[in-house]
């Protein structure tokens, strides 16, 4: 999958220049972490490692294989889509390679299930949205709450050893590349917040929140979990993947270890690029709730 990014000729402002929200510096900032942090591996050189027979069977068994692989299809499209639409020269350039990279976590997920012997559901097809910026919202809040607790799955996977380390290590560009997604579209969101028409304004926050309860209203009904629906088994996944991982976890140990994973993946990025919040707060406050302790470094 060959591929040559774009380029910003435009400098970011100087380490250590304060960044004002909205401003042309804060969208060539978010912007560049993009572009300059790109991973050129290419999918088809991916050696991918023989496992034992017990560890190929528990991967094999996992309920998320076919809807990680069309909703990966889905989201390149849906970011694809946006920088279609989009005309900043910048702006479009980093969309462009977040939906090549979108596109790619497609072929890997393709590529393994392939290389494992897993049998998928034939892939629906990939309708263009009509709507170019409610469908790069949705994806992009969407990674917000799948990477949340992806990031701490994935801990536990490698923790426990239900993932063999060549594996994790195959795998942990793609984790990357989620952190650095929803890193620019949380920055995204904020920069045209403040760069919109006045007009515009009221329409955006009631899509925001019309994204967010499309999101919780799926969930909720995809977690009912009814029957052998592969589609349910998957967000249940997300809630409680840590039972499938072969662990018996409490929520609340499993919220710190997704907060914790959550704060060290984004932090070796530019201190002033806002961070996902919804999640995060979200999830603190149901700790606090429970009348849980909230670990220091979440």
């Amino acid at each position: 999958m060959n591929y040559i990014p774009g380029k910003i000729e435009a400098a970011g402002p100087a380490l250590g220049e304060r960044v004002k929200l909205g401003s042309q510096a804060h969208k060539i900032l978010f912007c560049r972490a993009l572009l300059d942090t790109h991973d050129p591996y290419t999918p088809a050189l991916i050696d991918w490692p023989v496992l034992e027979d017990d560890v190929r069977a528990k991967i094999v068994s996992l309920p998320i294989w076919d809807m990680a692989v069309q909703t990966e299809g889905r989201t390149g499209l849906f970011v694809q889509t946006f920088a279609d639409f989009v005309r900043d020269p910048e702006l479009k350039t980093a969309l462009e390679m977040d939906a090549f990279e979108e596109k790619r976590h497609k072929i890997v997920l393709a590529d393994m299930v392939q290389h494992y012997g897993i049998v998928l559901e034939p892939e629906p097809p990939y309708i263009k949205p009509k709507d170019a910026e409610w469908a790069f919202m949705r994806s992009g809040f969407s990674e917000c709450i799948d990477s949340f607790f992806g990031f701490g799955l994935f801990k536990i996977a490698k923790d426990t050893g239900f993932f063999p380390p060549e594996l994790i290590d195959t795998f942990e560009p793609v984790m990357r590349e989620e952190g650095r997604h929803i890193l620019f579209f949380v920055n995204w969101v904020a920069w045209w917040r403040r760069n919109m028409p006045w007009w515009r304004r009221p329409y955006f926050e009631l899509k925001v929140w019309a994204v967010w309860c499309f999101l919780f209203w799926e969930r909720i009904d995809m977690a009912k979990g009814m029957g052998d629906n592969t589609k349910a088994q998957e967000n249940n996944f997300t809630l409680n993947g840590s039972k499938e991982l072969g662990v018996e976890i409490e929520f609340a140990d499993l919220a710190a270890i997704c907060l914790a994973e959550n704060d060290r993946r984004l932090a070796p990025y530019d201190a002033r690029l806002i961070r996902p919040k919804f999640v995060p707060g979200a999830i603190r406050l149901v700790l606090r709730l429970m009348r849980k302790k909230i670990p220091a470094t979440a």
